[in-house]
């Protein structure tokens, strides 16, 4: 798998594309142990597919998300023809024009999460 026959989407013939950043620093609500972030991402990525889009892009993000290498992160996205409207990944495009929505929590960790000792 790779993108070397992918194409710039629509308005990035010159190279324009959005390159991702990390989100900035966020606080929950209330302070949420590890355990519980990873209930809230699974159960994001697991019912996220069922509010539209292709199947794919969602894998491509839910892979993006979860890559700590930021250039990789940006190989993926660039490869799957995400359009990325923001730059820390919380609103995407398809080549479509279906829009992909993702919450802070499943891009980062909060500031305020319970570390186990």
């Amino acid at each position: 798998m790779g993108c070397v026959g992918s194409t710039p989407a629509k308005g990035d013939g010159d190279g324009n594309a959005k390159k991702i950043r990390k989100p900035k620093p966020w606080k929950h609500p209330q302070p949420i142990t590890k355990f519980e972030l990873e209930q809230m991402r699974d159960e994001f990525w697991d019912t996220a597919p069922h509010y539209g889009g292709q199947k794919e892009i969602w894998d491509a993000l839910r892979a993006a998300a979860a890559e700590p290498d930021l250039s990789q992160a940006q190989v993926i996205v660039d490869c799957a023809g995400v359009i990325v409207q923001n730059t820390d990944l919380t609103i995407c495009y398809d080549e479509r024009g279906a829009k992909y929505e993702l919450p802070k929590y499943v891009l980062s960790e909060p500031t305020n999460m319970i570390r186990d000792n």
